[in-house]
């Protein structure tokens, strides 16, 4: 048995809830450790979960973190149920509101499962012990005796039972047990980890019932809709109000001047842009009326910013000496000129947007000095602090509640939608609903930052690769990178190459950019494992042979787990049957790998390609080592297939690009997701369990799979793509 370390004060109890109920939390003092800041900035979350044991034995958990569709609502009441003994038919997973006796409560990273694992782990633990004590009590008879299962403490002795409904009242009443006396159950124990539950939500949505944000309606409430510049920094100089309010519908039109707009978007979230607020009896009418509206804006410095100025800089830097250097190791230009074989390679990546299925949004209603919300967003904390700023009111006074979102993977982190529906509810004084148009949404976003990395490759006559040299150009000032536009200095396969040079350069941006579903490692892994793909085409050696050579024989170099890659990688080779089918021809495989977010991945892409560049990804395999359980298998497949499928439309066709200031953009029209009939008819997924504890699986899925893709056309094609998406280069799927 296990023995969970908790101070006393890490536990917070609150009163047994009307009808006998029970209600735990925790705040485990460790989490703070083990999840750190996430990869998203603030404070580092504390996590806490409460327990609701009705009189029927009914079980509702409060799951804390926001639910976006990765799974967190059922991973933390499995975790809960798992050792607090509950059969999985008794237990209702909840999403609360946000208050502080949860701790932190954000959605971000993967880190939900790693920061989780023992503290829900010993949240149900603590349920349960308490269960136990106040029927030992009730019999009394020694606590040591009872047992529990399926939601019942039992005196086998004597033959008896008790349910936790029955209980809970009196466990309430009891002092918190000490800590040291809370024992977690062994894995061979585990009746609910490992299994597969299905989302605690799916019957509501194939059935639509309303369980997203775009659902909540309430009686009185107005449709809002926001018009901002399209180009960052904008402000209005002038618009033809009198004629909107004058349209059918429309309740109130007005000019909101916005937070202070700063020079450039570097520092993150500016907080409400200016712009122009139209309220009306519902959306259709307020999106209507919008259509008439003529602004006249002051558009700023940002004005002239356009992708191609943006081609030409990077060019330009190519030309030139790096601004500074990340990393050195060893003497690159040496190795370089004594290498026997040397590859160059120009690489680049695109802005996307996060393009999620359900745009911003929020409810809001301001009244007597108090704000109370609805909202989606992954970092509701933050976003009430924002609105209680823009409507001057203390963060005591807003009351926020969570509510599933329809996708996330990052733009939710960022909160200018609640700060926009608070100000506009205060300013109206009625409950309003602000949703964004699909326009809206792809063209204010906090986009993914493109890239261009200049590289410079050297193999020794064994074909050992023996010299790395990079020159990452991307957005910033001085030191400092816009979010989500830097690299780690630490990048692979720095700490594998003995002559590494990473040097950087940056130009200023006038666009947002943000973290976008494994932030960084979308972008680098594709880069990475392409460039890798071609030193191994130059040295002749197969490619999975080269990786592996490259991970070498030290288990852990510099924190980097070399085992735990060529573990995946060798389970997806045998899996894909690397190297030992014959494919027709056009058809070939790619692989790829890369970690982030704590997780190992490996993939396997088998394409076929034919003399139009028309692609079809015949079949997808996956390995991964995320640690020593799966908590709910059908789900961790699930994120992986989704992961899969994001990524290869990423690889084939998104792209954000700029004139004049604009995003050009505006819909799924030129901004595609992938269609069913162009995803793969099957995604493979593997496990590699090792004895790591659990980590995060809603991003480290996903970086492989674009160099992966590229890699396989390029065996079957012979071209070597370098920039994405890949229909610049001709492409589209078949």
């Amino acid at each position: 048995m296990k023995t969970t370390q908790l101070g006393r004060r890490s536990f917070l109890r609150v009163t047994g809830l009307a009808g006998g109920g029970i209600m735990l939390g925790l705040f485990p003092k460790e989490e703070a450790l083990a999840q750190g800041r996430g990869g998203q900035g603030g404070p580092p979350p504390s996590p806490l979960a409460f327990i609701h044991i009705a009189p029927n034995g009914t079980v509702s958990i409060m799951a804390k973190n926001p639910e976006a569709g990765q799974g967190i609502k059922n991973t933390y009441a499995m975790l809960i149920a798992e050792e607090l003994d509950v059969d999985w038919k008794d237990v209702v997973p909840t999403l609360p509101d946000l208050e502080g006796k949860y701790g932190g409560q954000s959605t971000g990273g993967s880190f939900g499962t790693p920061s989780g694992w023992l503290p829900m782990r010993t949240v149900g633990a603590t349920g349960r012990k308490m269960l136990l004590t106040a029927a030992a009590q009730t019999w009394n008879v020694p606590e040591a005796s009872l047992t529990t299962a399926s939601g019942k403490v039992w005196d086998k002795a004597n033959n008896r039972s008790l349910g936790y409904g029955e209980l809970a009242a009196k466990a309430a009443a009891l002092p918190l047990p000490d800590p040291a006396s809370v024992k977690l159950k062994e894995a061979k124990d585990f009746k609910l980890i490992g299994t597969n539950t299905m989302g605690s939500d799916v019957h509501n949505i194939v059935t639509g019932k309303p369980v997203f944000g775009i659902d909540i309606t309430m009686p009185g409430m107005l449709h809002a809709v926001y018009v901002k510049c399209p180009v960052f920094g904008g402000k209005v100089v002038s618009a033809n109000l009198d004629v909107i309010k004058k349209e059918p519908g429309v309740r109130h039109a007005f000019v909101v001047e916005g937070s202070p707009m700063p020079d450039s978007p570097l520092a993150g979230d500016p907080g409400i842009e200016p712009g122009i607020a139209i309220v009306a009896d519902n959306w259709w009418l307020a999106q209507s009326a919008r259509k008439k509206l003529e602004v006249k804006w002051d558009e700023g410095k940002w004005a002239t910013l356009s992708s191609a100025g943006i081609q030409q800089q990077a060019d330009d830097f190519n030309k030139q000496a790096p601004q500074r250097s990340l990393r050195t190791d060893g003497d690159v230009e040496a190795a370089l000129k004594s290498a026997a074989k040397v590859v160059e390679g120009n690489y680049s990546y695109p802005f996307i947007s996060h393009a999620p299925l359900e745009p911003q949004g929020t409810t809001a209603v301001f009244k007597d000095g108090k704000l109370e919300m609805w909202t989606t967003s992954q970092t509701p904390a933050q976003g009430r602090t924002k609105a209680a700023g823009v409507t001057g009111v203390p963060d005591a006074n807003v009351t926020v509640h969570l509510i599933r979102s329809g996708g996330g993977f990052g733009r939710r982190l960022t909160n200018d939608y609640m700060a926009e529906a608070a100000y506009i509810a205060k300013t109206t004084g009625v409950p309003i609903k602000l949703l964004w148009s699909r326009e809206d949404d792809m063209q204010h976003d906090y986009y993914r930052p493109a890239g261009f990395q200049f590289l410079k490759g050297g193999v020794d006559a064994s074909g050992k690769l023996v010299a790395w040299k990079t020159h990452f150009v991307s957005f910033g000032e001085g030191t400092r990178f816009a979010p989500s536009a830097n690299i780690q200095p630490n990048e692979f396969p720095a700490r594998f190459v003995p002559n590494f040079a990473m040097h950087c350069s940056v130009m200023p941006l006038g666009l947002k950019t943000g973290a976008l579903r494994a932030p960084g490692s979308n972008a680098h892994a594709f880069v990475i494992q392409s460039f890798i793909d071609e030193l191994a085409h130059a040295a002749g050696k197969d490619p999975i042979e080269f990786r592996m050579e490259l991970l070498g024989n030290e288990p852990i170099r510099e924190g980097y787990n070399a085992a735990r890659m060529k573990g995946v990688l060798q389970l997806v080779a045998e899996k894909s049957g690397w190297g030992k089918r014959k494919l027709p021809k056009g058809s070939a495989m790619g692989v790829g790998f890369h970690f982030s977010h704590q997780g190992y991945f490996a993939e396997v892409v088998e394409v076929a390609v034919d003399a139009a560049s028309k692609v079809k990804v015949n079949k997808v395999w996956v390995a991964g080592d995320i640690g020593s359980h799966i908590i709910n298998p059908s789900a961790a497949e699930n994120l992986v297939q989704g992961g899969v499928i994001d990524g290869l439309s990423e690889a084939m066709a998104q792209e954000i690009t700029i004139e004049k200031g604009r995003v050009v953009q505006s819909n799924f029209t030129n901004h595609p997701i992938v269609r069913l009939r162009q995803s793969p008819p099957v995604i493979e997924a593997h496990w590699v369990k090792s004895e790591n504890a659990p980590t995060g699986l809603g991003e480290p899925s996903l970086p492989p799979i674009l160099p992966a893709l590229c890699n396989a056309i390029f065996s079957a094609t012979g071209k070597r793509v370098r920039a994405l998406p890949l229909s610049k280069s001709g492409f589209s799927w078949a």
